[in-house]
């Protein structure tokens, strides 16, 4: 599993990395606005970080869904962590200093992605049965991921939709 989750950061951050400057680069096309960062607001770091995972767990769970039952509890945990990193380490670095330099955002994006894998790595080592919520667990996944694309198109009002550029 330790290369799995190693392997799962490396192309977190790849992916990450390209989905960062997807919008720009095609010239703000809607096709991969949903998936895609489109501002520099918080909210728009944790998509892109987001959806890599998500991926790279559909990737995983095709080679380790029999030897893994809870394999999408397991995963949900990830996201949730690597989820709730970027926004800590970041609006506590910006609140004690009060601005943070783009190689301190992706030191946190990093951070936060070896957060996310690294309490997988710990959670796929303890054998589980499956059992409803293992499963169930998918569907929560899922609905990470519509709120995504719905908060993209309709952001609320609050400090971690906004871009600070």
């Amino acid at each position: 599993m330790f290369w799995w989750c190693a392997g799962g950061v490396l192309f977190t951050a790849i992916l990450g990395t390209v989905l960062h400057f997807l919008y720009e680069w095609t010239g703000e096309s809607g096709v991969v606005k949903p998936i895609s960062a489109i501002d520099e607001s918080t909210f728009q770091h944790m998509k892109i970080m987001y959806f890599p995972m998500l991926i790279f767990g559909v990737i995983q769970w095709c080679f380790l869904r029999h030897e893994k039952p809870c394999f999408w509890l397991v995963r949900l945990v990830g996201i949730m962590v690597a989820l709730t990193l970027i926004p800590t380490l970041f609006y506590t670095y910006n609140g004690a200093f009060g601005r943070s330099p783009d190689w301190l955002n992706i030191t946190i994006f990093m951070v936060s992605a070896i957060g996310g894998y690294g309490v997988e790595y710990l959670l796929f080592d303890r054998k589980r049965e499956g059992n409803k919520w293992c499963n169930l667990a998918f569907l929560g996944v899922v609905a990470m991921g519509v709120l995504f694309v719905v908060f993209t198109y309709l952001p609320p009002d609050v400090p971690l939709f906004k871009s600070p550029v």
